[in-house]
């Protein structure tokens, strides 16, 4: 049990604090709401948690064998980061009788995962920090999933509402643009740790 609350711990100190998905999901709760919102926000809660699994049951065996796979990864979605920066900039709402975007499905949210550098640290973190070689390893990935699992929901949650609060003291369209350019620009500030050496898990 003293694992598990560490584990916790962990997964609850990385998806509560402001990221790639968190931000996104903050301003898809501005400008769309909870109810459209919520295939983003399952997307995430079940995207992670499943590329824990895949990594742990495989994929850091082929990136210590191919550290380029992993550098072709981080690129990519860095490279994607900044482009939904600009979308989010650029994003509308209802406010004004238009809309020139819409939320992430779950699809695309769960496939975010896969190119958000953040995750990658968090999930190489988590599988390097809390498994032991002298135990059996998939159990391990597993009770590790399971518990970002568990905390993902209501770190998403949070996120989600508070945007949705928010969205009450946007009283204009002008008020909503300031704040989808604010976030835009918080996210584009989230990737500079991703880009620094020190931040890198290979």
């Amino acid at each position: 049990m003293e694992l598990v609350f560490a584990i916790a711990l962990f997964a609850f100190s990385a998806g509560i604090t402001p990221g790639p998905n968190n931000i996104m999901l903050m301003t898809s709760g501005v400008n769309f709401g909870i109810k459209r919102s919520i295939p983003h926000l399952l997307g995430i809660s079940l995207g992670f948690p499943t590329m824990i699994l895949a990594v742990g049951l495989g994929l850091s065996a082929i990136f210590q064998a191919y550290p380029i796979i992993h550098t072709v990864i981080k690129v990519v979605g860095i490279t994607y980061l900044l482009y939904l920066s600009w979308l989010i900039a650029n994003s509308s709402s209802k406010m004004e009788g238009k809309q020139v975007s819409k939320p992430f499905s779950f699809i695309q949210a769960a496939a975010f995962q896969w190119v958000n550098p953040k995750g990658w640290i968090m999930a190489v973190g988590a599988i390097a920090t809390f498994t032991s070689v002298q135990q059996e390893l998939n159990s391990q990935v597993i009770t590790i999933a399971s518990v970002f699992l568990c905390v993902a929901f209501p770190c998403a949650i949070v996120w989600l509402s508070f945007g949705v609060a928010l969205k009450r003291l946007l009283k204009n369209e002008r008020q909503q643009r300031i704040f989808n350019i604010s976030m835009a620009l918080l996210l584009v500030a989230s990737i500079i740790p991703m880009v620094l050496p020190a931040s890198s898990p290979v």
